[in-house]
């Protein structure tokens, strides 16, 4: 018997800002480059690239582009992307001695 696979969208499951935000700290976590953008450009899909655009003052072309699998985002759009999301990064130390 043949096993049926559906596409998982997760940008259909982030509907509020604490989903979001786990689904980004999630990303945050791995400390993948390529992964958060990955994860930021399922949240802009989430949220809608033509009102993310607005929000931010960014083209949708440069959001599509920064967030695709070959992306690579500038500080100033991530941070403005962030921003837009509602979502804030923070900085805590590795280990006891901060330094680990």
């Amino acid at each position: 018997m043949a096993e049926n696979f559906t596409d998982f969208d997760p940008a259909e499951h982030l509907d509020s800002n604490e989903a979001i935000a786990a689904f980004m700290a999630d990303a945050l976590e791995t400390g993948d480059a390529r992964y958060i953008a990955r994860s930021l450009g399922v949240i802009a899909r989430a949220r809608g690239m033509t009102e993310l655009a607005r929000e931010t003052g960014l083209s949708r072309e440069q959001l599509y582009r920064s967030f695709s699998e070959t992306g690579n985002p500038t500080l100033k759009t991530l941070l403005a992307v962030m921003r837009a999301i509602g979502v804030d990064m923070t900085a805590k130390p590795h280990g006891p001695s901060g330094r680990d």
